[in-house]
């Protein structure tokens, strides 16, 4: 990682930062471990604080029109309260815990579609200004991992994944956005429905899993979604009983009638798209799903048999208002 310095309210010859995070991917609700390392510049400066930034890239729906905006998730103090002398080397270790709902980059090593990263602020004499910005890697927990593994034996597949700025209602909701995973149906089902939409809200005692069916429309009625929300526990199970469970939850959603859907539970302007048609694929452009390769190995993984990442995290925040939201000052 190559030092960046801050030369904005800081001002040129400033101290430089270089944040590295640990090299495994961190979990939702779990630690994330690294250091801060810093460089004093021309003069000997106090530095007030150290902060970290979880920031992500999300879609933004209003108006018709959609747009990317990039939005904190969470903000950490790690540090501060010390003199930083010319062209001193300092380094400061942390450990955070991550919000339950921390999105879902990557499933067994391969990029879902979401970016996040870690944004280090410094404070200094009063001013704050932008430094390191690291791409973060989060896998799923346990029983994530096993309900998309359920899919996938199932014989779904995986379309994409994108983050939806707003909140569902109805739920125990906490971060100013949420996941969407899109999986696309086996052939024996693409009669009923076009993709399933799964949303994982993770909590310390639970795992509330939000499934919404997009129903293909018929010949004289228009397509509808379908919205169940289910909960279950953080607890191992054999995998067989989490494909009955995954597939017991399926039945219901799937083979609900439009009369007895469930409530449309997203706040108006809050992300979902009164249009579901066009969700194509991640907002945040970092992974191309080339579609379900021929004998892959069993799981949802399976279809991503193809993946294009970002070479640099900088790219997928290129843009970003001055303004980030999500957080409070």
């Amino acid at each position: 990682m190559v030092l960046k310095k801050l030369l904005g309210a800081l001002g040129v010859g400033g101290p430089s930062v270089d944040t590295v995070l640990q090299p495994d991917p961190a979990l939702p609700g779990g630690p994330l471990s690294g250091e801060v390392r810093l460089r004093g510049g021309g003069t000997d400066v106090t530095v007030e604080q150290i902060s970290l930034l979880l920031v992500a890239r999300v879609e933004v729906e209003g108006h018709g029109e959609e747009h990317d905006s990039t939005v904190v998730l969470e903000r950490f103090t790690v540090g501060g309260g010390f003199r930083l002398a010319q062209e001193a080397e300092h380094t400061v270790p942390f450990t955070v815990t991550l919000p339950w709902e921390t999105p879902v980059t990557q499933l067994h090593g391969q990029p879902l579609g979401p970016v996040l990263g870690i944004r280090t602020e410094l404070e200094v004499a009063g001013a704050r200004d932008k430094g390191d910005l690291d791409a973060l890697a989060v896998g799923p927990l346990p029983a994530q991992e096993a309900i998309l593994e359920a899919f996938g034996q199932l014989g779904y597949g995986f379309k994409s994944a994108d983050l939806e700025l707003g909140h569902i209602r109805g739920t125990g909701q906490r971060l100013p956005c949420y996941q969407e995973i899109e999986i696309v149906p086996p052939v024996g089902q693409a009669h009923a429905v076009n993709e399933i939409e799964v949303t994982f809200l993770a909590a310390p005692d639970s795992l509330e899993v939000v499934i919404e069916a997009d129903k293909r429309a018929g010949l004289f009625s228009g397509g509808q979604d379908t919205v169940h929300r289910f909960t279950t526990s953080h607890h191992a199970v054999p995998q067989a009983d989490r494909n009955a469970e995954v597939d017991a939850w399926l039945q219901q959603v799937i083979g609900a009638h439009a009369s007895h859907a469930a409530p449309y539970p997203y706040a108006q302007g809050g992300g979902h798209h009164d249009d579901h048609h066009h969700r194509s694929g991640p907002g945040t452009g970092a992974v191309v799903v080339a579609g379900v390769a021929a004998g892959a190995a069993v799981g949802v993984v399976g279809g991503m048999v193809a993946a294009e990442v970002i070479d640099e995290i900088g790219d997928a925040f290129e843009g970003e208002d001055e303004g980030e939201g999500g957080e409070e000052e």
